[in-house]
């Protein structure tokens, strides 16, 4: 249950004010918990932590140990908006922002493919140059056809063909896209790189 602490309000919010939302906040909350409103086909979050693909989360996991596996010194996730903020996010929250600097025994974690900064990509570029090229991807997009995480995604993705062996650059690109559509969906498929789903909602 989520509770509003009124302690650093006061200065600024009346009670009566607050009193005077409370309609609007019922309202709000009843659109929601019927699925009723604007948008109401995005609201997989509601349920998200009971209510998930336990496949996928098994694959996920999976995948994680075979990154530890391959002792892989960097992992990179390719995305824009949503689809990176949502991992930073996580592990921001989980363990720090200064994650790359306080990690033991794990992969650093940059984040590209946000900006068209050419400076950003040269200096991760010359961190993985640094660490011997030994890095993995995930690119995350629901299309695949976004300008910025195209462009990153095809340039860590040919510093990893250019060398590794067609097998091994498939263990180290990881697709997150849509279940069924897309140009990323198409592409891992004919690539054979091992994918997970934006869930529709």
């Amino acid at each position: 249950m989520v509770k509003l602490n009124e302690k650093f309000l006061a200065p600024f919010i009346g009670k009566d004010e607050i009193a005077q939302m409370e309609a609007q906040i019922a309202a709000a909350k009843a659109t929601v918990d019927a699925g009723s409103g604007a948008g109401n086909a995005f609201l997989g979050w509601r349920d998200l932590p009971v209510n998930y693909d336990k496949e996928e989360f098994k694959k996920i996991k999976d995948t994680a140990k075979a990154i530890w596996d391959m002792k892989c010194k960097i992992l990179i996730v390719i995305g824009i908006g949503g689809s990176y903020l949502g991992a930073r996010a996580a592990i921001e929250f989980i363990h720090s922002p200064l994650y790359n600097t306080l990690k033991k025994d794990t992969p650093d974690i940059y984040f590209t493919g946000n900006s068209i900064s050419a400076n950003a990509l040269a200096d991760l570029i010359a961190i993985c140059e640094a660490n011997d090229n030994n890095f993995c991807i995930n690119v995350i997009s629901k299309s695949g056809t976004t300008t910025e995480p195209a462009i990153a995604f095809r340039k860590f993705r040919s510093i990893l063909e250019s060398k590794y062996d067609p097998e091994e650059v498939k263990k180290r690109i990881f697709v997150t896209t849509d279940r069924e559509r897309g140009t990323l969906r198409q592409f891992a498929v004919d690539m054979g790189y091992e994918t997970f789903v934006v869930p529709d909602d």
